[in-house]
């Protein structure tokens, strides 16, 4: 396209990238001299265009968004700069901008419906006179939308069959009996027919293209084959026998519905999330679990808790602590022939919301103090649960969190998301007896971490040095308030 923004172009017209002049027709060859320079002045004048506002690609992974709302409507005046639709991608809700002055002419995607990236969304035109030749083009659209759908239904197969049935049946490929023939025969027919001493110059071949068969030598020796094998029709003759082809039977539901069920289609997000999950499964993992204690940290917890600290952004500064410490934890590795040593610690933490799942993102938690890394991460969760998040607010994580242990939830493992190279699960924390070095018994606060890793860069002795610095964290988390 012509257009400099990768949202609103030309609208193309004949496979052509033209400005639309609705006001002047075509001017005859009479016209004198004058008059032609006047309308070409008019044309130089009010000359203009009509824009496609495309649906965005909003993040990496997005291949379609729903139209939330439309903040302007038909006939509004807009100004470059200013939000014209909210969008729901893969993973939130955001407001597209136009980048053109311009009167918007027609809606092509309402409300509630979806388009594919790169799809019209919307028609802009830049003066009055084009609206209507905006509103027609918009209509086009969903026209040819419909009439391409029309035309790609196959019609039914009625006179199919003619064609076949009309032309001769052409006589297999079988030698005359007169002078030489090559002689064609599988293998295993030339064995059987030295194994009974049958002359296979006189078999004749009842396989495809006259191929003798080890049923053809089978039968002349005057013997019962074992397995009866019916000769391949000839290409010709099958399609003479069968002038039509049979109707492919119904794909049968696994399990049918039980009564009284309701089919729920998958939201956007969660189209997304099953899609990250499947990817995930070609990443070779393992993983690791870690007891660690925790009474220290809840201590320190208990201190910074008024100051709004939460035990997430406690567990997130560990963890980025730990992984400066064992970069190879933080690399990535994408095309499954080289990985990357992350230059940045993001923390993605695995957020539930209503409708799905989102990793909001704690970047560079490592060189943040806890609390402006516990203001960031509240402001997050505000964002993630308005579905206002930003994409690299949510796409960039070097490594995630889950802490499921506010539920009370002992022990679990994570999937790896893609492009990552490990998750850490947490689970709750809870009083556990155990033996000190001198065979007395106590009770601590223990928690399980399991971590799961792409084994194609990390390996496990590479994972247990990183959970054991984190365990040391933790377990003296004094170095988590410098």
């Amino acid at each position: 396209m012509a257009s400099s923004s990768p949202f609103l172009s030309k609208i193309p017209i004949s496979n052509k990238t033209i400005s639309f002049t609705s006001s002047l027709s075509p001017l005859p060859s009479t016209f004198p001299f004058k008059s032609v320079r006047h309308h070409r002045r008019n044309a130089l004048r009010v000359q203009s265009k009509i824009r496609e506002i495309f649906m965005p690609a909003l993040s990496s992974t997005m291949t379609e968004g729903k139209i939330v709302s439309w903040i302007k409507s038909e006939g509004d005046v807009l100004s470059k700069g200013e939000s014209v639709v909210v969008v729901e991608s893969d993973k939130a809700d955001m407001d597209v901008e136009t980048f053109y002055d311009g009167i918007l002419a027609a809606i092509v995607v309402p409300e509630g419906e979806t388009a594919p990236v790169g799809a019209p969304i919307g028609l802009l035109a830049e003066t009055e006179d084009e609206i209507a030749e905006a509103k027609a083009k918009a209509n086009s659209k969903t026209g040819s939308t419909g009439s391409e759908a029309v035309a790609s239904t196959p019609p039914p197969a009625t006179s199919a069959p003619a064609p076949a049935i009309s032309q001769p049946a052409a006589a297999p490929a079988i030698p005359a009996v007169e002078g030489p023939r090559k002689i064609v025969a599988t293998p295993y027919a030339k064995k059987l027919a030295k194994q009974h001493k049958v002359d296979i110059n006189k078999v004749v071949g009842k396989g495809p293209f006259g191929r003798i068969t080890p049923a053809d030598v089978e039968a002349a020796a005057g013997i019962t084959p074992s397995k009866p094998v019916a000769p391949k029709p000839t290409p010709v003759a099958a399609a003479a026998a069968a002038p039509s082809p049979p109707a492919k039977p119904a794909a049968t539901p696994s399990a049918p519905p039980l009564p009284g069920s309701t089919v729920v289609p998958f939201t956007t997000m969660q189209a997304a999330v099953s899609k990250n999950m499947v990817d995930s499964l070609s990443v070779p993992t393992f993983r690791v679990g870690y007891p660690v204690t925790t009474d220290a940290l809840d201590v320190l917890y208990e201190k910074v808790k008024p100051k709004g600290v939460t035990m997430t952004a406690l567990l997130a500064k560990a963890a980025a602590m730990a992984l400066v410490q064992h970069p190879v934890v933080n690399a990535s590795c994408k095309d499954g022939k080289s990985f990357t040593y992350n230059s940045n610690v993001n923390i993605a933490v695995a957020v539930a919301i209503n409708g799905g799942l989102i990793t909001p993102v704690l970047q560079n938690a490592d060189k943040l103090d806890l609390y402006l890394l516990s203001q960031k991460w509240k402001e997050l969760v505000e964002k993630a649960r308005a579905k206002q998040l930003q994409p690299h607010e949510y796409n960039s994580g070097t490594f995630t969190l889950s802490n499921l242990g506010m539920f009370g939830v002992d022990r679990f493992d994570a999937i790896l998301p893609p492009g990552q190279g490990a998750i850490m699960a947490v689970g709750a924390s809870k009083p556990t007896v155990v033996a000190d070095a001198d065979g007395f018994f106590c009770v601590k606060s223990k928690m399980l971490v399991n971590v799961t890793a792409d084994h194609r860069t990390v390996y496990g002795a590479d994972l247990a040095a990183f959970l054991q610095t984190f365990a040391k964290i933790v377990e003296n988390p004094e170095s988590l308030t410098l």
